[in-house]
């Protein structure tokens, strides 16, 4: 009965091409480069786009965390999947692991912005080298990586910039200064430069996760008071799974995604809809 319907189509505008739904989410020929994705997000991001076709290249300042990582990956997926060592806040780590991408790999299509540190406290228990800390990673980090990978985008007159901010690029809690201040930036240097890169066939979006169960909130995770004060705010009742981002990250990889720049999406649970 089923079949007597047809096959849904995406036609791309201004290119005058049908492409089957399901087709345009595949990354096949797709290079994508993600920062941090030795574990956590990145690493289920990483695994995703490998997943949907695309060939990976990861980082993580620890050379052989990123190895082992891009290895586990390759295995399962059965795509090319390598790890470099790179320290995002230091503009000539950037320079080379970008350069080294794009000989290894031939291309770069896809630069997924994930590496961040998140340092929680009073301001007044703070210092200013923990907050400028937290900026140099989260927030110059981001605008070194797309600086890097901005010309060979360029040239090719192609490319998808996935930031990651957090929910805390909309709202916030006590404690939080260093990293609310970073994410709210993130969020705004995706607008910024969406607009920026638009006539260059480049979309640049952010992805805004609430809780997930990653080694950065392993703190909160140990402790059931906090645990359990984080899900009674969440309408699904529950923290993220690892595994639920990847779907995000594959839409606003791929050509699905055509039409969608300079958006921040929510992948929350409900938190920020109350």
């Amino acid at each position: 009965m089923y079949n007597d319907f047809p096959t849904p189509t995406l036609t791309l505008a201004g290119k005058g091409d049908e492409m089957n739904v399901l087709e345009s989410f595949k990354l096949n020929d797709r290079v994508a480069l993600i920062t941090g994705g030795n574990r956590g997000l990145g690493k289920a991001i990483a695994r995703a786009l490998a997943e949907a076709g695309g060939r990976v290249a990861l980082t993580s300042r620890d050379t052989a965390r990123a190895q082992a990582a891009a290895a586990e990956i390759a295995a399962d997926t059965r795509q090319m999947c390598q790890g470099y060592a790179c320290d995002v806040t230091d503009p000539q780590s950037v320079k080379t692991v970008v350069s080294q991408v794009a000989n290894d790999f031939g291309q770069i299509d896809i630069l997924v912005n994930n590496a961040g540190i998140n340092i929680r406290g009073a301001i007044d228990t703070l210092s200013l080298e923990e907050f400028k800390a937290v900026q140099d990673a989260n927030v110059t980090g981001v605008w070194l990586m797309c600086r890097a990978v901005g010309p060979y985008f360029k040239t090719q007159q192609y490319g998808r910039v996935i930031n990651m901010g957090s929910i805390l690029s909309l709202v916030s809690m006590p404690d939080r200064t260093p990293y609310s201040t970073s994410k709210g930036a993130v969020l705004q240097m995706t607008r910024a430069l969406a607009l920026e890169w638009a006539s260059f066939g480049i979309t640049v979006n952010a992805i805004l996760p609430g809780p997930f169960g990653t080694d950065m909130n392993q703190s909160l995770l140990d402790d059931p008071e906090k645990y359990q004060a984080f899900v009674s705010r969440i309408p699904l009742g529950r923290w993220g799974e690892l595994n639920e981002i990847g779907g995000l990250a594959v839409f606003l990889a791929s050509n699905a995604s055509s039409f969608v720049t300079g958006a921040g999406i929510l992948i929350d649970g409900g938190w920020a809809a109350q």
